[in-house]
């Protein structure tokens, strides 16, 4: 089932680059008593998701602050060592947390999951956006095929 607007989060782990080496990060240590938004891309360093998507929540990190929302967090169905080079290609700092979601498990669990073996990619996440607040989605934003609007910074900032 997909989730929705009102569903809690589902349960799970993520791995994030450290500063020495993988570590784990639940979704309790993630949402509880905070308000994120959680995008969701294809895979790093593919066209849209390193030209417009990420850039997107990278350039406008101040702005998500403003609007009270603590944490903004980047998923893809890449191994932590992928997302730690993404993140430092992409001089993300510490604007955007990266989420290894290395095996699909949390996009699955959240119904979001793509199919890509046609393109040789495997399983991977949809493009989306989430905005959650204490574990419990108030905006569950997910993009048609090929479409890149309703995911965007600019968008969820305006959802905000």
């Amino acid at each position: 089932m997909t989730i929705k607007a009102g569903d809690k989060m589902p349960s799970g782990t993520f791995t994030i680059p450290g500063p020495d080496g993988p570590q784990k990060l639940t979704t309790d240590q993630l949402f509880a008593g905070k308000k994120v938004v959680l995008f969701s891309v294809p895979g790093a360093f593919t066209p849209t998701c390193d030209a417009r998507h990420l850039p997107g929540f990278v350039q406008h990190a101040a702005d998500f602050k403003a609007k009270g929302i603590d944490t903004v967090a980047c998923l893809a169905v890449n191994d932590v060592f992928v997302m730690k080079a993404w993140a430092k290609a992409s001089a993300v700092e510490e604007k955007v947390l990266m989420l290894a979601d290395g095996n699909a498990e949390y996009s699955k669990a959240l119904g979001l999951e793509l199919d890509a073996t046609g393109f040789g990619m495997g399983i991977r996440g949809k493009r989306f956006a989430i905005v959650v607040d204490n574990g419990v989605a108030t905006h569950v934003l997910v993009e048609g095929p090929g479409e890149f609007k309703v995911s965007s910074a600019e968008h969820v900032l305006g959802q905000l």
